[in-house]
């Protein structure tokens, strides 16, 4: 009798990741840049000044979520966060359902973002250099990167991302200090923070924009079977996370008042060319090179939010194969890198199915690749983090394992009642997240319906053997051995 041991069973590598490796996947996927240019005028145009205040406040909400999100990780640590958590809450099925919406959700987001970053990637090099390139070009060009990373060590991509938010940081840090060194104390306001102004009649399709600023917070779970020591790493990279984007977020947000005074600002976020509110401020304060500058850094912050929703999506998928839920071939591990190689390899192709299928159909790689797909996905994701508080509920609630009660129940509990209210936002305003007004939204977030309802079904009909979605973050297929004659 010989005793081996496979892929399968060494599992991600052990090890590898820091509180600032997994803070940098976090942010990343936030694409800190991405939001402040490109989402937040429009937050200023649908609820005024109060944007900034919107910013710090869902900031806060999931601030909440992470006290009774980083309690339950030292409890359950799986790479497939949702479905771990909630399995182990809630039960089975529910934790089954839970990984499939997951799944769903963050593929549609990776898929959308390769969009995303051909739209920017061909404006950009059009205006910058005149390179004239279908935007399906840059996309595959983003795939290859992303693929290439995706296969290879879990640090290495980190290593990446940490470099490319840095610059987009950096690039909005500039702004904010040649602003206030320009201006001075001159259009110095609190206003924006007022409740009055954060809480308006235009502070729901707002708060759209603020709420999905802070999508991925969970992932910093996600990563815990790769983290060292993962009972400080993952709470620490969480808060630091969720801290660091209201801060940042509120802030910059705040400095385009600083910069133009409450009247100006609201006049230009009501004029025709609003998107252009950063890139405007961009050129006034620092000049023509920084126009350039942060185009090019909204092209790779794009890429870095990529990575990271990639690396979660293979991550859901490795899960989902190790615990026999999916094909048990995708929860195999490389043998030398010791990463989720072939899942990896299936969200590459399920992506490039996307891009495909925009292509066939004439899509427009922002209003219908981008649009269409994180619609669902940011819906989906919203709506297991509100059944994820729940479950953190329902885990502490006879016995809190030395934990305070505000950490575990009423910290979870304000949380659930702050994302029930983002998601009936978000489902109120699907034309801000989706650019259709019609059935299509209907049917975009019945996908979502379907596949929930199908794992809800398949664990009932399949009773756990191989599932450890309670277990101490190992499966118990990682804890069999191999034994052959």
């Amino acid at each position: 009798m010989t005793t081996t041991t496979t892929d399968e069973q060494q599992g991600l590598a052990r090890g590898k990741l820091g509180t600032f490796d997994i803070f940098f996947f976090v942010v990343a996927a936030a694409a800190p840049l991405a939001v402040m240019a490109g989402a937040a005028p429009l937050a200023f145009r649908l609820g005024g000044i109060g944007a900034a205040g919107a910013y710090v406040f869902s900031g806060i909400v999931y601030i909440l979520c992470a006290a009774g999100l980083t309690a339950f990780a030292l409890y359950v640590r799986n790479a497939g966060a949702f479905y771990a958590f909630i399995g182990r809450g809630l039960g089975r099925p529910a934790g089954v359902g839970a990984a499939f919406v997951a799944l769903l959700s963050y593929a549609l987001i990776c898929g959308g973002f390769y969009g995303f970053f051909g739209f920017y990637a061909q404006t950009t090099f059009s205006d910058a250099f005149g390179l004239e390139l279908h935007w399906s070009v840059y996309a595959l060009i983003a795939v290859a990167i992303v693929a290439f990373l995706g296969y290879r060590q879990i640090d290495i991509g980190a290593r990446v991302l940490a470099v490319l938010m840095t610059l987009e940081v950096a690039i909005l840090v500039v702004l904010a200090v040649a602003v206030l060194v320009t201006e001075g104390t001159t259009n110095f306001s609190l206003e924006p923070f007022a409740p009055v102004n954060v809480f308006n009649a235009g502070s729901g399709g707002m708060f759209v924009l603020a709420l999905g600023a802070f999508i991925g917070f969970e992932g910093t779970a996600i990563y815990a079977e790769e983290a060292r020591d993962p009972k400080r790493t993952v709470p620490r990279a969480t808060y630091f996370a969720v801290g660091f984007l209201a801060l940042f977020y509120g802030f910059i947000a705040w400095v385009a008042v600083a910069a133009m005074g409450v009247d100006g600002l609201t006049e230009f976020t009501l004029s025709d060319v609003f998107q252009g509110l950063y890139f405007m401020l961009a050129e006034s304060y620092l000049g023509s090179w920084a126009v350039l500058v942060m185009g090019l850094l909204i092209v790779t912050s794009i890429l870095a939010a990529t990575i990271a929703f990639h690396n979660a999506t293979s991550r859901y998928l490795f899960a989902l194969g190790r615990e026999r839920i999916l094909p048990a071939k995708l929860g195999r591990t490389h043998p030398r890198y010791r990463s989720p190689a072939l899942a990896s390899m299936v969200t590459t192709i399920s992506s490039l199915v996307l891009i495909v299928v925009a292509l066939v159909f004439n899509g427009d790689p922002y209003l219908h690749l981008l649009l269409w797909t994180n619609g669902v996905g940011i819906i989906g994701v919203v709506a297991l983090q509100a059944l994820c508080m729940v479950s953190v509920i329902a885990f502490f609630r006879r016995d809190r394992r030395g934990h305070g009660v505000f950490r575990v129940i009423i910290a979870p509990a304000l949380g659930v009642v702050g994302l029930i209210i983002g998601l009936y936002l978000m489902l109120t305003n699907l034309d801000l997240l989706t650019g259709r007004t019609d059935w299509v939204n209907w049917a975009l977030m019945g996908s979502l319906v379907v596949v929930a309802v199908a794992g809800v079904v398949w664990a009932i009909r399949n009773p756990a053997k191989h599932v450890d979605a309670s277990g101490e973050g190992q499966s118990s297929v990682e804890s069999q051995a191999s034994v052959e004659d």
